[in-house]
């Protein structure tokens, strides 16, 4: 890293620099997650809601895929940021190689297993016979694309941790664009329905992945890729992964919740039950792109300033992430309070598909204010190197309580305990936090800190 990005990574004003590397962040995941919304709109519009339905079907094996991406691309990140903290670029750069290394591999594999088990996954993730056969002909295309979408996702990490979040901004930015265009083209110029939504996607992917690659190729990044890194060390993807895990089963436990609620959805409601959670979780997803943005902001800024020692820059970092997570998940809580209907008519004009939507959108929202503090306070521990503490707030949420309320208290009163189960969640997983964060708070305590180096 040189001396001018060191120097703003060590002295810059925490909240400008926090906004300096969010913002970039944010618009660009807003932009995805604005294709997100786009391809369920042009889906539910274009083909119908049981097409729609049929994407959901695919979202938990999507999910694994991105786990895998998380995992190594958010280890590396950190363990990039704390060796450039410590002006350890060959170290870096010796991450950096192994990461895409790792990440091809483990993902070539996961490429191979949908291929050959395709009907068996989507029949696990709780496929109707209304809805299979859109779900498969939607994730034989996506399945083209997970080597490079892979790469792209987790590309995007290194790229940020070495202080260049308007690279990957951009990347971002070009992949939503293009898939955002080709949607239209595809499902309403050629009526191609899902299969062309699929394929746009696919298509974005290896855009963005072109984008990354050139970065590099072309010597305006710090680190450099070298083939001589690829070369995997016990060592380095230990820590990898070990940093990493954490977002590893936040997604995982995100792809098994889903395959639960799809189930339930089916159960104790209908196919149409199942498209309404769709709808609700792509919004979601929306909603909270900011809040994610901003935790990817946060973790570059809190690792090197922990690799560099300045431990009271740390904690300056989490309190105003902290603030600003918070204020925007109270945001999302009000809009989605204020306008369930209209937000729901985006997706869908079906009066049936509405109905329910409003009415679960209304149960599922009351433990939203609560998300960004507990995000930000998981992804503290992450930055930081503490992989265990980061894994057991991440888990907390889904996992350990959100799973078994999804199962449970549909027993007592029926589809609205799936709905109702998330709010709860929220709360708990709120309250954990705090207290991993009091327990652990000598991370905060500058003059214990550097007593112990």
């Amino acid at each position: 890293m040189d001396e001018k990005k060191r120097d703003m990574m060590s002295n810059e004003p925490i909240n400008k620099l926090l906004i300096k590397f969010s913002l970039p962040a944010i618009i660009g995941m807003l932009v995805n997650a604005f294709y997100n919304i786009a391809d369920g709109i042009f889906i539910g519009h274009g083909v119908g809601p049981l097409a729609l339905g049929g994407t959901t079907i695919a979202m938990p094996i999507m999910m694994v895929m991105m786990a895998i991406a998380f995992t190594v691309g958010t280890g590396a990140a950190s363990a990039i940021s704390r060796r450039m903290g410590e002006k350890n670029i060959e170290g870096a750069e010796k991450i950096l190689g192994e990461a895409i290394s790792l990440n091809f591999m483990i993902n070539a594999i996961v490429t191979v297993i949908v291929f050959l088990f395709m009907d068996q996954l989507l029949i696990l993730c709780g496929a109707t016979d209304a809805m299979m056969p859109y779900a498969k002909e939607y994730m034989r295309i996506i399945a083209y694309g997970i080597l490079l979408n892979s790469f792209a996702m987790s590309t995007n990490n290194y790229v940020r941790a070495e202080g260049n979040a308007k690279v990957a901004m951009i990347s971002m930015i070009v992949g939503a664009g293009i898939n955002i265009v080709l949607d239209a083209i595809f499902i309403f110029g050629f009526d191609m329905g899902v299969k062309g939504a699929a394929l746009a996607t696919v298509i974005s992917q290896i855009c963005s992945a072109i984008w990354l690659l050139y970065y590099y190729i072309k010597g305006e990044s710090i680190l450099k890729i070298r083939i001589l890194n690829f070369h995997l060390t016990k060592k380095n993807v230990k820590e990898i992964i070990v940093i990493g895990m954490a977002a590893f089963f936040r997604q995982i436990a995100g792809s098994i919740l889903m395959v639960i609620v799809n189930k339930s959805m089916v159960k104790y409601g209908s196919d149409y039950h199942l498209v309404v959670f769709g709808i609700i979780n792509r919004f979601f997803m929306f909603m909270f792109m900011p809040l994610f943005g901003l935790a990817q902001g946060f973790q570059p800024i809190a690792g090197f300033n922990y690799g560099a020692k300045k431990f009271d820059r740390v904690q300056k970092c989490f309190q105003y992430a902290a603030i600003y997570a918070s204020i925007q998940s109270s945001f999302a809580f009000l809009v989605m309070l204020l306008f369930p209907k209209v937000i729901i008519s985006i997706f869908t004009k079906d009066p049936k598909t509405i109905a329910l939507g409003v009415e679960g959108l209304s149960m599922m929202i009351w433990g939203l204010p609560f998300i960004g503090f507990q995000i930000i306070g998981s992804t503290l521990f992450q930055a930081i190197g503490k992989g265990l503490e980061s894994l057991i707030l991440t888990m907390s949420r889904q996992m350990i309580i959100l799973i078994p309320l999804v199962l449970i208290l549909p027993l007592f009163i029926g589809i609205d305990g799936i709905f109702y189960s998330y709010p709860i969640s929220d709360i708990i997983a709120t309250v954990i936090t705090s207290i991993v964060l009091v327990k652990e708070k000598k991370i905060f305590d500058v003059k214990k800190i550097q007593q112990e180096y």
